[in-house]
């Protein structure tokens, strides 16, 4: 049990990373389509590689009827470049507290696609999520609040994004193997990036030895790593401790900005931080506990 809670953990990690190593590529002259194009690009190599040789060794490989998981990819390629693009406009710190508003967002949108209204408690941690948010952003500090309107709006997209590829990944292809799943996804993320900012990457004069490592680099701590650790663990520690388990993300980002990006967090932040993920967790522990009463049941 142990070693599949670490795992997971590994997994959460190493998103939280991502963003405050993206601000440093962007130091370097990089633009967010280049790099969440690249990233995607060589996530997508590198598990189709994985499946390849797997499927050499199992012999068996169907792909046929799994054409949605590539549609389904094109909104995480979306969310990843959005989120890439708006660290450009707004610390690295607010963009990672701002992405987890999907907490909510998802119940929105199970509300909104499945009629499955959120209880009274749902409400009320989404509540306290949001008041986390404006301390754990900084929001209430006017004097101090330099950072991009526009960028804020943009991280919220972000989290709808994220929320949608989330409840496709969820619904869809479930009857497709992990690694042939998460290669699907990732073309169809990388196809999508690509249109998106087809004009720029095509005329791009940054297309050298240092967008290769910064991609190589993304792509095995955000696209190769993840899916794998999560695939791997979750299944075997189940859906409420994985949920808790991935709240570690925010923590990770902030702790990055702060040590990498040299963010400065202050005490009403780490408040705010303490607050969203007290009701994440607190919201995980009682949808865990509602559903093994209903099997029971």
């Amino acid at each position: 049990m142990t070693r599949y809670i670490s795992i997971v953990i590994l997994g959460a990690l190493s998103y939280g990373m991502l963003a405050s190593f993206a601000k440093i590529a962007y130091g370097q002259g990089y633009t967010a389509g280049e790099i969440t194009f690249v990233q995607a690009l060589i996530g997508a190599v590198i598990l189709w590689s994985i499946v390849f040789f797997r499927s050499i060794k199992n012999r068996s490989f169907k792909l046929a009827g799994n054409w949605k998981l590539l549609l389904a990819g094109t909104s995480m390629g979306i969310s990843a470049y959005t989120y890439y693009l708006l660290v450009a406009y707004i610390p690295a710190s607010l963009a990672i507290v701002l992405l987890m508003q999907m907490t909510w967002m998802s119940m929105l949108a199970e509300w909104i696609f499945f009629k499955k209204k959120p209880t009274n408690f749902e409400l009320l941690a989404s509540v306290l999520i949001i008041i986390g948010t404006v301390l754990a952003g900084n929001l209430l500090n006017v004097k101090d609040f330099n950072f991009s309107v526009f960028g804020i709006m943009l991280s919220l997209t972000s989290a709808l994004l994220y929320t949608l590829y989330v409840l496709f990944t969820s619904r869809l292809g479930n009857d497709v193997p992990m690694f042939e799943k998460s290669a699907l996804m990732t073309t169809g993320s990388a196809l999508m990036i690509l249109l998106i900012n087809l004009k720029s990457i095509t005329t791009s004069t940054h297309l050298d030895l240092g967008l290769l490592k910064w991609g190589t680099f993304l792509a095995v701590f955000g696209t190769v790593i993840p899916p794998i650790c999560f695939t791997t663990g979750m299944p075997k520690i189940g859906t409420g401790l994985s949920s808790i388990l991935l709240t570690l993300e925010l923590p990770a980002a902030i702790f990055c900005a702060y040590i990498i990006l040299n963010e400065q967090i202050s005490f009403f932040q780490i408040i705010g931080i303490g607050l969203m993920l007290g009701a994440i967790i607190w919201l995980n522990i009682v949808k865990t506990k509602r559903e093994k009463q209903i099997t029971i049941h």
